[in-house]
């Protein structure tokens, strides 16, 4: 049991250490010599990324912060393969493994705790523990997106769309309750990390991304 425990934590530990990663951060120093927090929003993460470095690089950042938040969720399955987890709790463990890493994202211990919003890292934690959920909130965020123009307010309804989806859809539906209160604290997360962003969408002055832009005559 105290092996359990302790191998338990490590693994929390170690979630939070991969999410720390700071992708953007590390890419735009070592390959354009920059801090990408002193560009565009400040923020680390990959829209910034877009509009600072561009398409390449963006693509790049957001598909490793994605991956990270899927390797870290999927040390949960290391530890029940390991017999040190149990498989009723493996549910449970998945979504406290995935926040570990998306708090690691928001706060990288690497960078003097100043991250990103932690979306790309979130996404990567829902493609491990329900890929089908993961692609609908994939695709809420991206007809937000087009509709609205607003990375931000995509990303909030996107994370809201997961613990309804727990809730109200019987597919989804967990064998563990705690986990759609779970999905809430998530979307809470996100919302404060986007406090800003939610003030410049009150006063409409958030910016927008245009996913295909207009070829000028």
């Amino acid at each position: 049991m105290e092996n359990n425990f302790l191998h338990i934590v490590l693994g929390l530990v170690a979630a939070y250490l991969i999410g720390s990663i700071p992708t953007a951060i590390w890419y735009g120093k070592l390959l354009h010599g920059i801090d990408i927090r002193h560009f565009g929003s400040g923020n680390a993460g990959a829209t910034n990324t877009f509009r600072t470095l561009g398409k390449k690089a963006g693509f790049i950042v957001m598909a490793f912060d994605i991956f990270k938040g899927w390797a870290a969720t999927s040390l949960v399955y290391v530890l029940q393969q390991r017999g040190s987890l149990s498989l009723s709790l493996v549910e449970v463990f998945l979504l406290l493994f995935g926040v570990a890493a998306t708090i690691g994202h928001i706060f990288p211990v690497y960078e003097r705790f100043k991250g990103g919003k932690g979306i790309a890292t979130l996404l990567g934690m829902l493609l491990s523990i329900q890929i089908e959920a993961a692609l609908i909130c994939m695709m809420v965020f991206f007809i937000v997106l087009i509709l609205s123009k607003y990375v931000s307010l995509g990303s909030m309804i996107s994370a809201l769309a997961f613990p309804l989806m727990l809730l109200f859809i019987p597919r989804f539906r967990p064998d563990h309750p705690i986990i759609i209160i779970f999905g809430f604290c998530i979307f809470l997360i996100v919302v404060i990390t986007h406090k800003k962003n939610i003030v410049r969408l009150i006063n409409g002055e958030e910016n927008k991304t245009f996913l295909v832009k207009k070829k000028s005559a």
